[in-house]
């Protein structure tokens, strides 16, 4: 280091504002028995904070070193806490980004005793109770009435790094003593901006879900009660504009919106793009591998809402009622459900890549769920009101078709689930992933044999699908055999079949699509069978939804059989197949339908693996969040 010329004191190599110092002098380790003066602490709350140069130096502290540095660590949330109380700006903003950062760089350290450890750093174990107390007690205050709505949405970042960074210890429950679910929701009532309302739905996720199956959380029984319908709208709308900016993240990888056939786009196809009238260059189309890799890393951190989203879906038939009904804040944007569809279809293309993908694509199913189980929302989906307009994703193949316009918006969520079953076909199939969504599948499709709603859907690719799929696991039987739940995976799928042949009469929209059906399970009668040995379902007792299948199959061919075992099917036309199949109804006989829809209502009990998982990944992504 030279020294200065003016004052000949030695000058840094890199410049880094004078809080840099403070903070150093703070973790210092010669002198951490040192009480700090007044003055110090006055100028550290003046003083701009440096976010990324106190992480630095945090990083640089392994967990002994916090705990041997802890009497200062101690002085700085005390002094933070009593400068927030004091209300007066710079220093309160200063004091709730500081403890933000210390937060989550402090508290992220792998200790050897989390709880006592953490507590060490924060308040030492003699004053535990009275200075966490104390601190969730500001924070409160600060949420509810704070001096205006950013220093408000300063303390819930706090909040949240307190609670994310700690969930595996006790810390958390100093919430669960002391209600903050009126101060977040006077929070949101009070947000200008959908983008403020995300934090503190965040921060309720979290809320919730803490010990939510070891004891009986205040804040689930919170969203029971709750009928506040303009803050209930406003967390929808918000969430909508965030699952708005996460489906365009997957967009930006890969833009698949489908052009029309001009001029432009055929030059493109064949290569002579630069040709094109008006032609500019487009954003340029990552490598496959570089997609992959960014692929892999979304959705974005939040996506961690989708959590408190689904609390309040499970707990709250207003809250559920808003978020099908809600209309579009604008025109020309898209509703909450809109937005929640669109992103679930990229979220559904996408659940292999990662088991949080994965974990993302479970809640979003349990959502689905719980709406189609409620008679009333479910008619509402399937009647012209729901009519929506839904960008879904196209970014592998096979696509389904194309139709634009608004739809109604079973037939989207009809979409979104075939796309689920096409797109996640892997040797080492994740077989709950597969039950969930054939669950769901076999709900919409009995509310509709039961009402005698016929809506207009491409059918044909959805019995495409499921016997493909039956194909598939027929083709990796042996794989397929090893994984947990198969055999619940198998049993769903082939009820959903059984109950789509002997009720399809009921939903679908005329006779050839019922024909189209029969024709299809004809085609794929030899792998049927197959199928039924494969994973030993000829030995089932009582009612065998497969047998029916085999049978309906079975009777077609010998109509269609030449006499030489081989149909003559594939010599005769659509109409003349089409006729025979019609005729068969006649001596047809298929096993009734008693049973094959039956579903058991959404309990969380049954999912309680699937949602601590999804609870320890929304963990990471909030610290995520809390770090941007």
């Amino acid at each position: 280091m030279e020294p200065s010329p003016l004052t000949q004191v030695s000058r840094p190599d890199i410049f880094q504002p004078k809080i840099v110092g403070l903070y150093e002098s703070l973790f210092r380790e010669d002198d951490e028995d040192l009480e700090l003066s007044e003055g110090f602490w006055e100028e550290f709350f003046l003083l701009r904070p440096d976010p990324q140069g106190l992480k630095r130096l945090l990083s640089t502290l392994g967990p002994d070193d916090m705990l041997h540095s802890q009497a200062h660590s101690q002085q700085l949330v005390l002094r933070a806490i009593m400068r927030v109380k004091q209300s007066k700006g710079p220093a309160d903003e200063i004091a709730l980004e500081t403890l933000t950062v210390f937060l989550d760089a402090a508290l992220s350290k792998k200790y050897t005793n989390p709880s006592s450890d953490i507590i060490s750093v924060l308040a030492g174990l003699h004053d535990a109770d009275a200075v966490l107390s104390d601190l969730v007690a500001t924070l409160d205050a600060v949420i509810r009435n704070g001096r205006s709505l950013s220093l408000r949405a300063k303390a819930i970042r706090t909040a949240l790094s307190l609670t994310a960074t700690a969930f595996g210890t006790g810390l958390p429950s100093y919430f669960t003593h002391r209600d903050l679910f009126p101060s977040l929701m006077k929070y949101i009532q009070d947000c200008e901006d959908n983008a403020q309302i995300l934090p503190a739905l965040y921060f309720l996720g979290l809320l919730v879900n803490y010990n939510k199956f070891e004891f009986q959380n205040p804040y689930r029984l919170r969203l029971d009660d709750f009928v506040n319908d303009a803050i209930i709208q406003k967390m929808v709308t918000g969430f909508g504009v965030t699952c708005s900016t996460l489906r365009d993240a997957y967009v930006a990888v890969q833009d698949d919106l489908p052009e029309g056939w001009t001029l432009g786009s055929t030059l493109n196809y064949i290569g002579l793009g630069v040709l094109a009238p008006g032609s500019r260059p487009s954003t340029p189309v990552p490598a496959p591998d570089e997609a992959k890799s960014l692929f892999a890393a979304l959705p974005g951190p939040e996506i961690g809402s989708l959590l408190s989203i689904y609390d309040f879906a499970n707990a709250n038939r207003v809250f559920c009622f808003n978020m099908v009904t809600l209309s579009a804040p604008k025109k020309g944007e898209a509703s909450a459900l809109s937005s929640f569809l669109s992103l679930t279809s990229y979220l559904f293309q996408h659940a292999h890549r990662s088991t949080r993908s994965s974990l993302y694509t479970y809640l979003s199913l349990f959502i689905l769920q719980i709406l189609v189980e409620d008679q009333i929302l479910v008619k509402r989906l399937c009647s012209d009101e729901s009519k929506i307009p839904v960008r879904l994703c196209r970014q592998r193949q096979p696509f389904l078709p194309l139709v634009k316009g608004d739809r109604v918006a079973t037939s989207i969520i009809l979409d979104v689930l075939v796309d689920g079953i096409n797109h996640n076909l892997r040797r080492r199939l994740d077989a709950d992933l597969y039950i969930h969504t054939l669950g769901v599948l076999l709900r919409i499709l009995s509310y509709l044999s039961r009402a005698k709603v016929r809506v207009v859907y491409h059918w044909s690719e959805l019995w495409r699908t499921l016997l493909s799929f039956v194909r598939f696991l027929s083709t990796y039987a042996d794989d397929v055999k090893s994984i947990y739940r198969h055999s619940d995976m198998i049993d769903s799928l082939v009820n959903v079949l059984a109950f789509a042949l002997s009720s399809g009469e009921n939903f679908l929209p005329d006779p050839a699509s019922y024909d189209d059906l029969f024709y299809k399970l004809v085609e794929t009668g030899d792998i049927l069978a197959k199928f039924r040995d494969a994973f030993g379902l000829a030995s089932r007792t009582g009612r065998n939804p497969i047998q029916t299948l085999i049978n309906v199959s079975s009777h077609y061919h010998s109509l269609l059989d030449g006499g030489e075992g081989k149909m003559k099917s594939k010599n005769l036309s659509p109409r003349e197949v089409s006729t025979v199949i019609k005729q068969g109804y006649d001596t047809l006989s298929i096993e009734a339908s008693e049973d094959l829809d039956r579903w058991e209502k959404f309990r969380e009990a049954d999912s309680k693996t699937p949602l601590k998982k999804i609870a320890r990944v929304v963990v990471d992504d909030a610290k995520a969040l809390v770090e941007e």
